[in-house]
């Protein structure tokens, strides 16, 4: 009777992992080419003349009302509402934001004194940090074969950093200023980066945060860090002097929308995949991008870049084929 009663169990078990999974897939493949495209949509919708701090906010807005849209929709903004507190969605939310928001100021500092090269490959060390945090904070483990895809796709992603930076200039040649101001706080961003994102899986997966609670969360602290940033900062000058949406065309509005949209999808693939496959997605977007480059402005792609390739492929495909598995103890 006992092995009878089982069945019913498993198979409901396996149903519920394969819908996930799907969700995975389809959400991990839309925030690809949300990344992939983001920056030539970008560079053909939004002039040089639009301040770069009125278009993050704005994005930020239609972030959180689309947010809001979701949870309406899917019924759960009513019951957030009541459970909502400020100490739960300070230790939620808050922390993961303002690390965010440091990271991000860490790492303006540092690309205006590395040359684009050197950045790109000392950013993508945060993938390692990720994997360390979240076995840190959450005990989630990788299993060896999973290291090996990490180093596989790290491998790729400084190829891809290459085949990028071969085409652009180089920052300081002050040696101290290098190391001061551009090789350090790029390391701290990293190291950030993987800390803010295990607390971002933390709160969705073990505090059960709602991914789109978080989004409006974090949105409204960064937007709130933003405003503050305007009260000295060369944007903030220009938008009062200028106006909020000086040089807005209704063009404008498609990235930052596109740009909401990806970062409601990076809280869900946190949220069912959690940040190391984040990272995953990150590198493979840089290759749609090149992609989209030889599509639209007929730009092949580099060697490196066909390197990489193969490369991002079977890290993906081992990481996902040799998940950690827990021995069993012999009784």
């Amino acid at each position: 009777m006992a092995s009878t009663k089982s069945k019913p169990t498993t198979s409901i078990n396996r149903s519920d992992n394969s819908a996930v999974n799907n969700k995975v897939w389809f959400y991990s493949f839309l925030l690809t080419i949300q990344y992939g495209a983001q920056p030539l949509i970008t560079k053909r919708c939004i002039g040089r003349e639009v301040i770069v701090t009125s278009s993050v906010l704005a994005c930020e807005v239609v972030k959180v009302i689309c947010a809001l849209v979701l949870m309406t929709k899917d019924g759960s903004l009513n019951k957030v509402l009541k459970e909502w507190t400020l100490v739960g969605s300070l230790s939620a939310s808050g922390l993961p934001a303002a690390i965010y928001a440091l990271q991000n100021s860490l790492l303006q500092i540092s690309y205006k004194n590395l040359d684009s090269l050197t950045f790109s490959m000392l950013n993508q060390t945060k993938l390692i940090f990720t994997a360390l945090f979240t076995y840190i904070i959450l005990r989630q483990r990788q299993s060896i074969q999973q290291i090996g895809a990490l180093f596989i796709l790290i491998l790729a992603a400084v190829l891809l950093s290459i085949g990028e930076g071969s085409r652009k200039d180089y920052g300081s040649d002050d040696p101290d200023k290098i190391v001061l101001y551009g090789i350090i706080p790029v390391l701290v961003a990293s190291v950030l980066s993987g800390l803010a994102s295990a607390l971002c899986q933390w709160a969705s997966q073990v505090k059960k945060h709602s991914s789109y609670l978080m989004t409006v969360e974090m949105s409204l602290v960064g937007s709130l860090c933003l405003l503050a940033s305007t009260y000295k900062s060369p944007d903030g000058e220009a938008m009062r002097q200028h106006g909020f949406f000086h040089a807005w065309t209704p063009l404008t509005m498609i990235p930052v929308f596109i740009n909401a949209v990806g970062g409601i999808l990076v809280g869900l693939v946190t949220s069912y995949a959690g940040g190391v496959r984040k990272g995953f997605v990150i590198v493979s977007a840089l290759l749609v991008t090149a992609l989209l480059q030889f599509v639209f402005d007929g730009k092949p792609p580099s060697l490196f870049c066909l390197l990489a390739l193969p490369l991002v492929m079977v890290s993906i495909s081992i990481y996902q084929k040799y998940p950690y598995r827990v021995k069993k103890k012999e009784e």
